[in-house]
């Protein structure tokens, strides 16, 4: 018969050893920001391009946003020139 237990000897190297708590929440933590990362981009051959693209989408509402509260009145100034 087999031994099964590490006390008997033999059995010792298939004794898994767990990491300790901080470095297993930590090793968890990476995978599931794997996993989001993943799903994001599902589908996207390019994902950098998609972040550069949705970035520069944030720049330009930006942009409008501080246009139309610092006056707006853009237009206004064109009509008036002419």
């Amino acid at each position: 018969m087999g031994m099964c237990l590490p006390c008997f000897g033999g059995a010792a190297d298939d004794v898994v050893v767990t990491p300790d708590p901080e470095t297993r929440r930590r090793q968890l933590a990476e995978a599931a920001e794997k996993r989001q990362k993943e799903t994001a981009y599902r589908g996207v051959k390019n994902p950098e391009e998609v972040e550069r693209k949705r970035k520069k989408q944030e720049e330009i509402s930006k942009q409008e946003m501080t246009t139309s509260v610092s006056g707006g009145g853009g237009l206004k100034v064109i009509l008036g020139l002419l």
